[in-house]
């Protein structure tokens, strides 16, 4: 636990949050039932766990094949000269087969996703190796797609170049670079200065310097990079999960296995994967009394995506202890902020990179995604105030400003309030609602602070429910907002409706027809819905 004699815990310990026991604990109290669906040894629940894991694995292999069609590849790489891609790419059947694939690809691995969870319910002993198993198999044919649902990881190498060129990536856009545009990077980034940490820009330095820039060779080495952050959060998430008396194995299938993780952390080679793994690896070293150890960890993090800046205060009050002073909790502040700092000042003496990463969390990106709250919200109040003769557009700009501050204002209320024990609780809340709160969110950011609410307790009641829903959706809106297509290619429909429409069957399915999945959102079947809706109906006033 933590120095001090008072360990971090949790809000949501496993009898509040509804958690299956810890394996050693279901054990020790005899809690096993005849019909379980395990042997004492857990045999029976890994074979049961095979079978979405397999389902999940021809998944991953569907989504690899769509990707060679429908993915991402930059102008200059080779691929494009392989009879198979020029097939793929070019003819309306090619481009057909493989957005049905890419598509219903990413929805069979929601659904193994799902039945996994069904499958290891009772999270017995061997669930963890059956989760870990599982992320392994469906991440396998991922880092060997082409990238699918963004493609950030070609700016990546824009930004290595620019460093290897003795150029400032906070200053210069990889525009400025000879024939950028082969590259692969969407023109966004033409202008755009980097909002990356100088760890990432050093890391896409060296990937550069190895690949000579050639894109498919480095966004394999990207995908390495992405992969070592997976393998922090596989082997640290299960710790910190146990830290705070929540099952590992639970733990990790929900903030590890799910599919949108993994195609936005693997196949995607975000470098977000790293930022979160070496933010998980810092809270469970700072948690367990290892401050330094851990601050340095955060702070590595930082010099890869700076968002994770949000997570010193808390470092900083576990350093203080539990039974701290305020005197001695802002002593402690100073002094996280003085390391972190310090350490990313000297950091960007390298390349000439100085502080430029500040201006990552002083100056976001504008606009706003019209599925986060503060972007719909906004869209409606401005057509309500046009409606009224206001200035909608003010108005709306208006209420995303004032959400985004509220969200920094609750990291600073869950700084000041709150139980020494909830610690890493209180980061994941606050993460959350400077996420939830901003005008935009990119489907990955959610994973930003999943896994610490993981670790810490998601019930098993309207919180699952909710990323289910939360991961259903982004998975699939990725599916067909993110989708490489031929302008001179004919099609009879276009391949975005076609993504959608595969989407949303799939999504139907899952949530109506399938007996499985359909009982995590709707215990009862339609048949019983559409009796007792015809009840109401009959019902005298």
């Amino acid at each position: 636990m933590t120095a001090g004699g008072s360990g971090v815990g949790t809000s949501n310990s496993r009898d509040d949050a509804k958690e299956p026991a810890l394996p050693s604990e279901t054990i020790a109290e005899g809690l096993h039932s005849p019909n379980s669906g395990h042997t004492d040894d857990g045999t029976a629940s890994q074979v049961k766990a095979y079978v979405a894991i397999w389902e999940g694995f021809f998944g991953s292999l569907m989504i690899f094949a769509g990707s060679i069609g429908a993915g991402w590849i930059a102008n200059g790489s080779p691929m494009f000269r392989h009879p198979v891609v020029i097939a793929l790419r070019t003819e309306g059947w090619g481009v057909t087969t493989s957005t049905i694939l890419l598509t219903a690809g990413a929805m069979l691995l929601v659904r193994s996703w799902l039945r996994l969870g069904q499958r290891l319910k009772d999270w017995g002993p061997g669930s963890l190796r059956s989760v870990v198993v599982a992320v392994a198999a469906w991440a396998a044919p991922m880092m060997f797609a082409v990238p699918i649902y963004s493609r950030d990881v070609y700016a990546y190498t824009g930004q290595g170049r620019l460093v290897l060129e003795g150029q400032n990536p906070y200053t210069a856009g990889i525009s400025s670079l000879s024939n950028w545009f082969s590259l692969g990077a969407d023109p966004a980034w033409a202008e755009a200065k980097t909002p990356y940490g100088p760890y990432f820009l050093w890391l896409a330095r060296w990937v550069v310097g190895i690949t000579d820039a050639q894109p498919d060779f480095s966004v394999l080495l990207f995908r390495v990079l992405a992969m070592a952050g997976v393998l922090l959060c596989v082997v640290y998430v299960p710790k910190l999960a146990e830290l705070h008396g929540i099952n590992p194995g639970r733990a990790l299938w929900i903030a590890v296995a799910n599919p949108l993780f993994l195609i936005s952390f693997v196949a995607s080679a975000h470098n977000d994967a790293l930022m979160v793994g070496l933010a998980v690896a810092g809270m469970y070293f700072a948690a367990t009394g290892r401050h330094i150890t851990g601050l340095l960890l955060v702070t590595a993090s930082i010099g890869i995506k700076p968002i994770t800046v949000l997570l010193l205060p808390f470092i900083g009050l576990m350093w203080a202890g539990p039974a701290a002073s305020w005197t001695r909790k802002f002593l402690f502040w100073g002094a996280t902020a003085a390391i972190s700092f310090g350490v990313l000042g000297v950091s960007g003496i390298p390349y000439n990179l100085g502080f430029g990463w500040v201006w990552a969390i002083l100056d976001p990106t504008p606009g706003y995604t019209g599925y986060s709250p503060s972007g719909f919200l906004g869209q409606q109040l401005e057509l309500t105030a046009n409606l009224l003769g206001l200035p909608g557009p003010a108005v709306a700009t208006g209420l995303r400003t004032l959400m985004k501050w509220v969200g920094m204002a609750l990291v600073v209320v869950l700084m000041f309030r709150g139980d020494y024990s909830r610690l890493v609780r209180r980061a994941a809340l606050g993460f959350a609602a400077v996420v939830m709160l901003s005008p935009i969110i990119q489907p990955w950011y959610i994973l930003w602070f999943i896994p610490l609410l993981a670790v810490t307790g998601i019930r098993d009641d309207w919180q699952i429910k909710s990323l289910y829903v939360a991961i259903t959706f982004f998975v699939a809106f990725g599916a067909q907002d993110q989708i490489s297509v031929l302008s001179f290619v004919e099609m009879n429909v276009k391949v975005s409706s076609l993504a959608f429409v595969v989407a949303v069957g799939f999504t139907i399915y899952l949530m109506v027809l399938d007996v499985h999945t359909r009982r995590l959102l709707i215990q009862s079947t339609p048949m019983e819905l559409l009796r007792r809706l015809e009840r109401r109906l009959r019902r005298p006033e």
